[in-house]
């Protein structure tokens, strides 16, 4: 089993976020792809809040809700670092996330 360090970025973003007239999350998963980062996933929160205090929830009768979005990715430091600062220019509310992790490979 070999284990290596890594770095995890995770975007906070509200599916109602957009850069040029496209989703953000779109936006962000092109630029991690364009710059060769191991992988990426989106995940839609059914539930949550940020910093501006409004809460989302996924119900079914609040069908125009914005909901939270979060992206992962991990890859090496040189990689994460080399792409960070085109995120915080794209990502203008959220938020930006960088901790460290280790990738396990057996």
């Amino acid at each position: 089993m070999t284990r290596t360090p890594a770095k995890k970025l995770t975007v906070y973003l509200d599916e109602t976020d957009r850069h040029g007239g496209a989703p953000l999350y779109e936006v962000l998963l092109e630029l991690f792809y364009r710059n060769k980062l191991s992988g990426a996933s989106v995940f839609r929160g059914v539930a949550g809040y940020g910093g501006d205090g409004v809460f989302h929830t996924a119900k079914i009768l609040e069908l125009s809700t914005s909901l939270p979005i979060r992206i992962d990715v991990v890859d090496t430091e040189a990689r994460i670092s080399a792409v960070l600062p085109e995120i915080r220019q794209l990502v203008s509310k959220g938020l930006i996330e960088l901790t460290d992790t280790e990738i396990i490979v057996a």
